[in-house]
């Protein structure tokens, strides 16, 4: 039975299109999931993707945190269903406190693009075992709210449970906490990242590499395990 996914469209999401396509090169079934709709329609994963949910208003993703489909994902990422937060989406389940810390804007003050070398840190959550640990990737990045923050409590829990999922290679592009570009929950089923792995699935388009694509294959063989 193929594996389905549902990718959650909210006003202002940008990149819905792409994750399903991701999704599809990976071999599983992407389920478009509306943002007013509180049913999952018995998905097996959720990715929240990147955009700019609500013009950003108030802040990145603190509307969206209070949209229907985000009542059952809350409860459901809680038992366990893998959920994956990308730009927009790491902001969102941030601002749902199902992963710690904050984003800020950029220290810099400006919107950046580029393509963004990373290093993996976890290679074993949900989204990730289909890496090696200390592995350097090449992802896209843009965003203008990507400063990760926490508190020094936080960021040494982060650190010491190895639930610093990338961090940023060569250069900090937002001045985020320790270089930190991505981390998981606990329980290593909820990971957030600021890069964008659904650019990077094929040689065409992107950084020309497929960097990405093993977040999606990552969670297909968890999926097809369990």
């Amino acid at each position: 039975m193929t594996a389905r996914i549902g990718v959650v469209t909210f006003p202002g999401s940008l990149d819905d299109r792409d994750t399903q396509r991701a999704i599809r090169l990976a071999g599983a079934e992407p389920v478009a999931l509306w943002h007013k709709d509180k049913d999952l329609k018995q998905v097996d994963a959720v990715v929240l993707c990147g955009g700019f949910s609500y013009g950003d208003y108030l802040r990145a993703g603190a509307i969206a945190r209070f949209s229907p489909v985000m009542e059952p994902l809350i409860e459901q990422a809680k038992a366990g269903l893998p959920v994956l937060g990308i730009c927009n989406g790491f902001q969102i389940l941030t601002e749902a406190h199902l992963l710690p810390g904050t984003m800020l804007r950029n220290n810099h003050l400006h919107f950046i693009c580029r393509d963004q070398k990373l290093r993996v840190e976890n290679a074993e959550t949900a989204w990730t075992s289909d890496y090696t640990a200390g592995q350097e990737i090449h992802i896209p990045l843009k965003n203008i709210d990507g400063q990760y923050v926490a508190d020094q409590r936080t960021l040494d829990t982060l650190e010491s449970e190895g639930r610093v999922a990338f961090r940023y290679l060569d250069v900090n592009p937002n001045g985020s906490n320790n270089d930190i570009a991505g981390v998981a929950n606990e329980a290593g089923n909820v990971v957030g990242l600021m890069p964008h792995p659904e650019h990077a699935v094929e040689p065409l388009v992107g950084t020309g590499r497929t960097d990405g694509l093993p977040f999606f294959t990552s969670i297909l063989k968890k999926l097809v395990n369990a």
